[in-house]
């Protein structure tokens, strides 16, 4: 029996908060979750029609859901005005077909703003990422969100990351929050994940938010989280499909094979340098086609060399699934 309430008008998207739930629970069963890019121009500013472009494609490869202005997507480094453009565009192009979820953060009160464009952009929920720059205890970690809970109509999913890790006692407390229904885990740490999955109300959803999360899905999946985000699913949905039908289908060989010739290797490209978590994501859309421009700083794009390792990888990754380069 859930401890979440969602029937009380906590959402202006397309349903009501319940809607929301069943839609995210049905997307993450089908698919993996996308995560788009936010494109800019050369010199820095907006592109937003790169942005729809990159929207619609990603769209077009039926992800479970799209979460739009969120890590990936540079939330850091969008204003107000941006955000609201980005969040925008994802509904459009969305249409109701799948769950919009748009990344909020910073403290609550400035997260509250981002929430109110959001609802008003018609989002279906939001994604809390980590607050900004302090620790904080338990007890204001809960209360960051209780906070956000009374400024928005939309149902909130956690993320800890970073600063932020909750304690099974005090998701407890999340998960009653009005509104508050899921979870987003980018610690990796399965003990405390699986104590948390436990706490939980039956249906609070959870999913692996890891860097490149294919690496860890099966250890996921054995507590209880077999939902992901794919990062990869930004730049090559060939591939990022093909892992997660492998992986739902049990077909071990594949998903072996995946993992060591092509997502071992982006994740040791991605260590060489901070922040390649976005930038070679962006990098390898670029070497695509696809119209979503730099980074912005303070991230920075791949150097020559890291991007001729880049060019060889995906062309192996696309290689393995059968895809056009």
């Amino acid at each position: 029996m859930t401890r979440v309430s969602l029937d009380t008008g906590t959402d202006t998207g397309t349903g009501t908060g319940t809607d929301t739930v069943r839609r995210l629970r049905d997307g993450m069963a089908r698919g993996v979750l996308s995560f788009p890019l936010t494109s800019f121009h050369e010199d820095g500013t907006l592109d937003p029609d790169g942005c729809r472009s990159h929207l619609a494609a990603q769209i077009a490869t039926a992800p479970g859901a799209v979460f739009p202005a969120c890590g990936t997507g540079e939330f850091f480094s969008l204003d107000e005005d941006e955000y609201r453009t980005v969040v925008t565009l994802a509904v459009e192009e969305a249409a109701g077909r799948l769950p919009v979820v748009a990344g909020v953060g910073y403290g609550w009160a400035q997260a509250a703003r981002f929430a109110r464009i959001a609802e008003d952009a018609g989002a279906d929920a939001l994604l809390v990422l980590p607050h900004y720059l302090v620790a904080a205890p338990q007890d204001g970690l809960l209360g960051q969100l209780r906070q956000l809970t009374a400024r928005t109509r939309l149902p909130l999913i956690a993320y800890q990351r970073g600063q932020v890790a909750f304690t099974a006692a005090t998701l407890r407390h999340v998960a009653a929050l009005p509104g508050v229904i899921g979870l987003k885990d980018g610690h990796s740490d399965l003990d405390r994940l699986q104590r948390l999955t436990l706490a939980a109300p039956a249906d609070f959803l959870f999913f692996n938010g890891a860097a490149t999360a294919e690496i860890q899905a099966r250890a996921y999946a054995t507590v209880g989280v077999p939902a992901y985000s794919s990062a990869v699913h930004a730049f090559a949905p060939e591939i990022a499909n093909a892992f997660f039908t492998a992986l739902r289908a049990d077909d071990h060989t594949t998903v072996d094979t995946l993992l060591r010739d092509f997502y071992v290797p982006l994740v040791e490209l991605r260590d060489r340098v901070p922040g390649y978590a976005v930038s070679l994501v962006k990098a390898a859309a670029r070497l695509r086609g696809r119209p979503v421009g730099p980074v912005r700083a303070p991230l920075t794009d791949p150097c020559a060399a890291d991007l001729a390792d880049l060019a060889a990888l995906l062309a192996t990754g696309l290689d393995l699934v059968g895809a056009d380069q």
